[in-house]
């Protein structure tokens, strides 16, 4: 290895940077765009739900209950009298369900072993249905405590490391790995392919530079615009959407350095094998951005897949940067955790280097 060659390359590499205007747009303005979407459009809280109140009593305890469902910000309650006004504003959507406060409830209320209410929900999307049930749940207990009905068991619950329970906490740190993703994946396989669509990967094999060399002069700036990109994400992520950070900048930086290695790496290896910028683009989004996406845990609860994807899971290096990062965020520096996560992106780095250096020669030859 020629530090003087491996310098001129990395000068090359980083004036090409500076001179791509499509670089500078993924690395600095992709991130804001990502994490104002993820912060402001995406959002897996429940809130204002509409939900029907079937009100078929006036009794004072039905109205001080049908109150309740109002007064809290889960709910836009609609009001109705009967179960056949509801009907049709379940079937058209207009409601996600409707709790039935029946005519007898002043006996049920004073009786034993009666259901007080009744909860219809629309099943057509079971998430929001199981949460409309839960909350309506949660408000009929806080209302029998209130009074003074001892209701058949007392749930209190405590909620850790996200006491407010705002997806956005969640939701935010795992952006960072998906720009991470598109930075090092994406970027790298455009670089090498540009090279060889342009002519000059020919003019660069047949100087003195080695093949270690010209990679490592490539991979270095991306490797520096990754960090930086990641410390722009964290400072947003804290100042504008105040997200706790309760590890330490440092681990942030270490954590990210070792999730570059298996990004940079994959874009190394898409490059290898397509020489073409479209070719690249697509390659970088199939096999980097969507499995990132899709099969890391930042939507979709990993234990929650089938076991042929979970075992799948554990080759996306995403995966265990979302997982390290959600712990430094949410959780802090917990080391037996994150070393584990690290040692995993090393590993898999090192095998996409490896296959990159194999396919990667310096010779026209294919």
């Amino acid at each position: 290895m020629n530090s003087r060659r491996l310098f001129a390359l990395v000068k090359k590499e980083s004036l090409q940077i500076v001179r791509d205007p499509s670089a500078i747009l993924i690395a600095f303005v992709l991130p804001v765009v990502l994490l104002f979407l993820f912060a402001y459009a995406v959002s897996l809280d429940i809130r204002q739900i509409h939900l029907g109140v079937v009100l078929q009593t006036d009794s004072a305890a039905a109205n001080s209950l049908a109150s309740r469902f109002s007064g809290t910000p889960y709910f836009r309650v609609q009001p109705a009298r009967s179960r056949a006004e509801m009907t049709p504003l379940m079937i058209s959507g207009q409601v996600r369900g409707y709790v039935l406060i029946p005519a007898d409830f002043d006996r049920r209320l004073s009786g034993k072993g009666e259901p007080l209410i009744q909860v219809i929900t629309d099943g057509t999307q079971p998430n929001t249905a199981n949460f409309v049930a839960g909350y309506t749940r949660g408000v009929l207990a806080n209302w029998l405590t209130e009074r003074g009905v001892q209701s058949p068991v007392n749930l209190e619950s405590r909620f850790w490391f996200n006491p407010e329970v705002e997806t956005r906490q969640f939701l935010i740190p795992g952006a960072i790995a998906i720009v991470m993703t598109m930075i090092g994946t994406l970027l790298t396989a455009l670089v090498v392919a540009r090279e060889w669509e342009r002519g000059t990967m020919e003019a660069l094999l047949s100087t003195p530079a080695r093949i270690g060399e010209i990679l490592l002069g490539k991979l270095l700036p991306y490797f520096g615009l990754g960090l930086v990109a990641t410390l722009g994400s964290t400072a947003l992520a804290l100042l504008v959407f105040d997200v706790p950070l309760r590890g330490s900048w440092t681990t942030v930086l270490l954590l990210s350095s070792c999730f570059l290695v298996p990004a940079l790496g994959q874009g190394l290896v898409i490059s290898a094998l397509a020489k073409n910028q479209f070719i690249a683009a697509q390659a970088a989004l199939f096999s980097g951005f969507l499995p990132a996406f899709l099969l890391s845990g930042f939507l979709f609860e990993i234990d929650a897949m089938p076991a042929p994807i979970r075992l799948l899971t554990h080759i996306i290096p995403a995966r265990y940067f979302i997982e390290s990062l959600h712990s430094v965020f949410l959780v802090g520096d917990i080391w037996p955790l994150l070393i584990r996560d690290m040692l995993a992106m090393l590993a898999i780095g090192a095998v996409m280097f490896a296959i990159a250096r194999a396919k990667t020669r310096k010779s026209l030859e294919t």
